[in-house]
């Protein structure tokens, strides 16, 4: 913060001693101690408010981006659903039909299980951060 050595707060109070006297001196210094207290106060509070307006915006915008992901999934495995229930069935090929489609079906519930998982992976330790930071700063 301030740096002040031992000569100049020698210095400090040999002139507060001369100026306010012996009797209002112990009063002063005593004011003057409780006004510094209130400062450090304010100040630790104040970046303890900015801190977590910080943090929380970081918890926003991950949680923007997992949304992001998990409708972009979403949207894929939507589009490969109605693929399979608009694809024509083609004349001659009515036994491998079946097996086409349970395997586009199989390919599209692992594209989605995947992506859910990926969600679910980064989202894990934001959630273990955010405890911790909860803990750690009891009020």
């Amino acid at each position: 913060m301030l740096d002040i050595g031992f000569l100049e707060l020698m210095l400090i109070g040999i002139v507060a001693l001369l100026v306010l006297g012996p009797e209002r001196l112990p009063k002063a210094a005593r004011t003057t101690g409780l006004w510094i207290g209130k400062i450090k106060r304010t100040v630790s509070g104040m970046q303890r408010e900015i801190s977590a307006q910080l943090e929380a915006e970081e918890l926003r915008q991950k949680l923007n981006e997992q949304q992001k992901k998990l409708d972009d999934s979403l949207k894929k495995a939507k589009q490969d659903v109605e693929s399979i229930a608009e694809s024509p069935e083609p004349s001659g090929q009515t036994t491998k039909r079946p097996q086409a489609t349970e395997q586009r079906v199989a390919n599209a519930s692992a594209r989605l299980d995947d992506a859910l998982k990926t969600v679910r992976e980064e989202g894990t330790p934001t959630t273990k951060t955010a405890d911790h930071h909860k803990d750690s700063n009891p009020q």
